[in-house]
């Protein structure tokens, strides 16, 4: 849980440096592809090649190009039609695709991880909800499916992890989550990518630096291996604390106003959501 609970507010900050820093100003596909070659530097020391089942090394690929891949593209693509408010209303979804995925992959059905789910969207929707714009339809699927394969992604990344029990440590065996990333990347910044929108500032460069070191290569690695630690419902929950940590720092950082009380009320649903999940737990 506290991998989870770290990661959160990694991100929470990390969204808030994206709104206000590379959204709009920066070629999307190029901030994800850095994301994804800065992580990938950082783990390539550490990736064991021999020793660790082909099965395994093929699906954390996968994964990577998923829940990284193609959920990041979608992530910043989403900024050039959705405002942040809309964004962040638009990942609220996530866990209901978590749960759901988990139930699938598991052939049983768990009601206490979708209730669980379902009032996590609740909060996180109470907190974010101040309207949307009329033309938002193409945004909220992608939106959708950024919500999807990064669920989907962060399950199976579970699922590996216990299906393949190894003696190597897992961040000796999580770098091929970036070969995964850059196969979809990589394709899309030569295929769509703007030259004439590269960062410009230092201030820029600095992002895309935090983003690629931290949020993505120490973020994603202590992302998945907290859900090999945690049930289904929880991890679904966990996806949507970063909406009220992120409008807290949002708040204290930027200074954008936003309704306390809602923040507040919002927050204690989505808490609560972790204890609702407990029955269900216990009974697994």
């Amino acid at each position: 849980m506290r991998y989870l609970i770290f990661v959160t507010l990694l991100w929470a900050f990390s969204f808030n440096l994206i709104g206000v820093y590379l959204a709009g100003q920066v070629d999307s596909y190029f901030a994800v592809l850095t994301r994804v070659v800065l992580a990938g530097l950082v783990f390539l020391p550490f990736t064991r090649w021999r020793g660790v089942a082909p099965g395994f090394i093929v699906g954390v690929t996968l994964v990577g190009a998923l829940q990284f891949g193609v959920t990041y593209l979608c992530l910043y693509l989403s900024f050039n039609v959705l405002t942040v408010a809309e964004v962040l209303l638009f990942t609220v979804l996530t866990p209901l695709h978590v749960t759901l995925i988990d139930d699938a992959l598991n052939r049983r059905f768990n009601p206490w991880a979708l209730v669980a789910a379902a009032v996590a969207v609740f909060g996180a929707g109470l907190i974010r909800y101040d309207g949307v714009s009329g033309d938002f339809l193409g945004g909220f699927l992608l939106m959708q499916l950024a919500n999807f394969t990064f669920a989907a992604g962060q399950v199976a990344y579970k699922h590996l992890a216990q299906r393949y029990p190894s003696d190597v440590p897992l961040h000796r065996r999580f770098g091929y989550f970036f070969l995964g990333a850059l196969l979809i990347v990589l394709p899309a910044w030569l295929l769509f990518g703007n030259v004439e929108k590269l960062p410009t500032t230092t201030t820029q460069w600095s992002v895309l630096i935090w983003m690629g070191v931290l949020a993505t290569a120490l973020g994603q690695f202590c992302w998945n291996k907290g859900a090999t630690l945690v049930d289904a419902g929880t991890l679904a929950v966990m996806n949507n604390m970063a909406v009220p940590v992120g409008l807290v720092l949002n708040l204290l950082f930027w200074g954008t106003t936003t309704n306390l009380l809602l923040l507040a009320v919002g927050g204690t649903i989505i808490l609560a959501s972790l204890q609702i999940n407990r029955p269900g737990h216990m009974k697994a």
